[in-house]
C-alpha cells in the first residue's frame, strides 16, 4: 500500500476529529485500530520513521503513539 495514500487518509481522519473534539489523537488512534489493516498500521508507521512528510501534526501524533 502506497504511503501517500495512508497519509492523506489518516490527516482526513484526523481532520474530522480535530474539528469536533479535544481528545482527536486518542480517536484517531482508535479508529485506526479498529478499521485499518495491521499492514496498513505497519506502512504508515514505516512512513513516520522515513521521515512522516505530508502528515498533519496529529496524524503525526497518531503515528508516534502507534509506533510506542
Amino acid at each position: 500500500m502506497k504511503s501517500e495514500y495512508l497519509v492523506k487518509m489518516a490527516n482526513e481522519i484526523a481532520a474530522f476529529y480535530d474539528g469536533t473534539d479535544p481528545n482527536a489523537v486518542a480517536l484517531v488512534t482508535e479508529h485506526i485500530k479498529k478499521y485499518w489493516e495491521p499492514r496498513m498500521i505497519t506502512a504508515f508507521v514505516t512512513h513516520l520513521k522515513a521521515g512522516g512528510a505530508g502528515f498533519t501534526p496529529t496524524a503525526r501524533a497518531v503515528a508516534e503513539k502507534l509506533a510506542a
